[in-house]
């Protein structure tokens, strides 16, 4: 599962890279339990849900601010294009979510990894 937030300062740049970088990332485990393969090696499936949140600032005070989120005119844009660069990669159709809708999504994760990924801070 991916959770994607589009940022005000994104571009298509920003989703070529991330799709590159995601789709490639060695995470699955391989056959001695370590982390070697990659989602399509074996045969997973990605899951990607926007989600305006990730980009909460919470600097001052302790209600959220939600201005470095972009809008939705170019937000979805950035969101389906990052989706279809990934299917592209991965070789198989990216699961998705509907843009904006009040979804209920349950997560298990099968092991203790969890990656950040910032576009702006490439590590």
């Amino acid at each position: 599962m991916i959770l994607l937030g589009v940022e005000t300062e994104d571009s298509r740049e920003d989703a070529e890279w991330l799709a590159g970088k995601v789709g490639q990332l060695r995470v699955m485990a391989d056959e001695n339990g370590l982390m070697n393969k990659d989602v399509p090696e074996v045969g997973g499936e990605m899951l990607v849900v926007s989600q305006f949140t990730l980009h909460a600032s919470y600097k001052k005070g302790n209600r959220p601010s939600f201005l470095k989120a972009a809008r939705p005119e170019q937000a979805i844009p950035l969101y389906e294009y990052f989706n279809a660069l990934l299917s592209e990669k991965t070789g198989k159709p990216v699961q998705t979510g509907e843009f904006g809708a009040d979804m209920k999504v349950a997560l298990v994760n099968d092991g203790p990894v969890t990656i950040v990924m910032d576009t702006k801070v490439k590590e």
